[in-house]
């Protein structure tokens, strides 16, 4: 019998690494430094996914386009100085080697840039698991259903098959754009609220119940 779905497409950030915290912080962290204004805590965990020049467009509209490149220069030292100390959800990279092994189509759809998104993988192992990843630097930044697109493409898979697992909006308004089904896990950046009026299909609250709920849509 066919599953329902063939295809299982997963965000990165938050969702896989916990690493929203340290997001927040270094964006926070890059802007003090330059004298910028700091946005909140809550308003810099809503760009997480996004790529990073659209949450500069959302958390600095005022700044110039310009001003962009020194930012985000100042972000990445931010970032590398706490990225040691992220890691995986715990529970995470046993899921991705299990649904691996039954045979499901995996990706990444991510606002990670590509070298960001290669060295985490290399750095977690799961590079191998993984058919194919897109992310926001090689194409349209989330919520455009541009990554999706691309990651069906690539594995020749219609909507219908393809299921994205998110914890942010982004991840979910995409899948929408894109007519692909949409799971949101409820322990990474955006709240319960914001994601339950993205309508995903289901809302899932901790890891083991999500690798549960994945492998029993066969």
């Amino acid at each position: 019998m066919r599953r329902r779905f063939e295809l299982l497409v997963f965000d990165w950030d938050g969702t896989l690494m916990d690493s929203a915290a340290a997001i927040a912080e270094s964006l926070q962290a890059a802007c003090a430094d330059l004298g910028l204004p700091v946005p909140s805590s809550q308003r810099a965990r809503y760009v997480i996914g996004l790529g990073l020049k659209d949450a500069l467009r959302y958390v600095l509209p005022d700044l110039p386009e310009a001003e962009y490149p020194r930012l985000l220069d100042r972000y990445r030292v931010q970032f590398l100085q706490r990225d040691g100390g992220t890691t995986l959800f715990p529970g995470a990279a046993e899921m991705i080697r299990d649904l691996h092994a039954d045979g499901f189509l995996l990706a990444v759809a991510t606002g990670k840039s590509r070298r960001g998104l290669d060295r985490a993988l290399e750095e977690t192992g799961l590079g191998d698991f993984f058919h194919t990843t897109r992310c926001a630097d090689e194409g349209f930044s989330k919520p455009h259903p541009g990554m999706l697109e691309a990651v069906m493409d690539a594995l020749v898979t219609p909507p219908a098959a393809t299921v994205m697992i998110g914890d942010t909006t982004h991840d979910l308004e995409m899948a929408n754009a894109a007519g692909v089904a949409a799971v949101a896990v409820t322990y990474g950046a955006h709240d319960r609220p914001a994601l339950a009026a993205c309508q995903p299909l289901a809302m899932i609250d901790e890891l083991q119940g999500l690798r549960d709920w994945l492998i029993g849509q066969g």
